[in-house]
């Protein structure tokens, strides 16, 4: 046996053999250290003549790979066993109580979805929910939204990979409205729903956050008008921020999935330098809205001739900042207990239309 596999296997077998890191590292030290035995070995092989080095190097770090290879492996054997110990040592008693009381808040979006549901279920409107990750189809193309949009463009959108089968593109949608589009596909008129949920756009500040909650509307039935779409709104604002002296406008807007379309400003008043909803000493945009375009009927298999709607949607965020005096839409996704605990509700303030939608 020569001196080189000598050292070889004395040096694996004390590696194999320690039993904490400690020792591991001190055998490191003394074989790949500055000073170490390996290393005084590769240092060598500078003084020898190249056919020396030719014979003996290969064999050098081929002693170097095998211990280096070898401690990496103890170490890890140990590090996984210390971690097991520790594991094992360790427990919980999930019946000792809390240090503190737990109150337990509901969040506002949370609260102002139960609101909505609650008012428009008195309307005689349904909750229907949809996927949120969407295809091209039910997002864009169905709701008569063309291939040079802006709505489309990277920048808005969070587009998943291409699928190399040619699938339809995948994207994390960006508006309820695919919910529409599925309730018509799969439910004959009349239809009554309103479909709240997340959506997402690339987007960011303080009135903007790449998640947001929107709800939307939709009615679709023989004979509907745009004095319908007004009378539903208003009714609908009036319960939700429980003031009677709530005054709308319809500005003429666009929207491709509706036509005409509309902007709806609710009127305010100044209180205390902060604007309240009710009055007319000016005007905020709340919500767009429209009639269904007949192109949008049809493309879900219904005769526009024969079925005419109206849709709209607002941001449930926004309405909650409106309602409850928020600022800033980036707190509301911050998960700060104590912004919560100021601005959340009881679990037992359940939304009904004899207590108060808002109670």
């Amino acid at each position: 046996m020569t001196d080189l596999e000598k050292m070889q296997g004395d040096l694996l077998g004390r590696i194999a053999a320690a039993d904490d890191l400690d020792t591991v590292e001190a055998i490191r030290v003394e074989a790949l250290g500055k000073s170490g035995s390996v290393t005084a070995l590769l240092k060598s092989l500078g003084k020898m003549t190249p056919e020396e080095r030719q014979a003996e190097g290969p064999r050098i770090h081929g002693l170097r790979e095998a211990v280096t290879e070898a401690i990496a492996r103890r170490k890890a054997t140990l590090e996984r066993a210390a971690l097991d110990a520790k594991l094992a040592a360790e427990t919980i008693d999930m019946t000792l109580p809390a240090d503190t009381p737990l109150s337990g808040t509901v969040h506002p979006v949370s609260q102002v979805m139960d609101e909505l549901a609650e008012i428009f279920a008195d309307l005689g409107f349904a909750v229907a929910t949809g996927p949120e990750i969407e295809d091209d189809w039910h997002n864009f193309t169905a709701l008569n939204i063309p291939e040079s949009h802006p709505a489309r463009a990277m920048h808005d959108t969070f587009y998943f990979p291409e699928a190399e089968d040619g699938e339809r593109k995948m994207l994390l949608r960006t508006h309820t409205s695919p919910v529409q589009i599925r309730t018509m596909m799969q439910h004959k008129p009349p239809i009554r729903i309103i479909a709240p949920g997340r959506t997402y756009r690339s987007d960011s500040d303080a009135t903007h956050t790449p998640m947001f909650h929107q709800v939307e509307g939709l009615v679709i039935d023989k004979g509907i008008t745009l004095g319908h779409l007004k009378w539903t709104l208003e009714t609908f604002l009036k319960a939700f921020f429980e003031r009677d002296d709530i005054v709308l406008r319809l500005r003429p807007s666009y929207f491709p999935f509706t036509e005409p379309s509309a902007e709806v400003d609710v009127g305010f008043t100044v209180e205390k330098g902060k604007r309240v909803i009710g009055g007319s000493d000016g005007w905020m945009e709340v919500l767009g809205s429209g009639m269904v375009h007949p192109k949008v009927i049809a493309a879900c298999g219904l005769d526009p001739d024969e079925w005419q709607g109206f849709a709209f949607g607002c941001g449930i965020d926004r309405l909650a900042m409106l309602k409850y005096g928020m600022d800033d839409l980036r707190a509301f996704f911050d998960g700060d207990l104590r912004w919560l605990k100021h601005y959340g509700f009881s679990a037992l303030d359940v939304p009904t239309l004899s207590g108060g939608v808002g109670a």
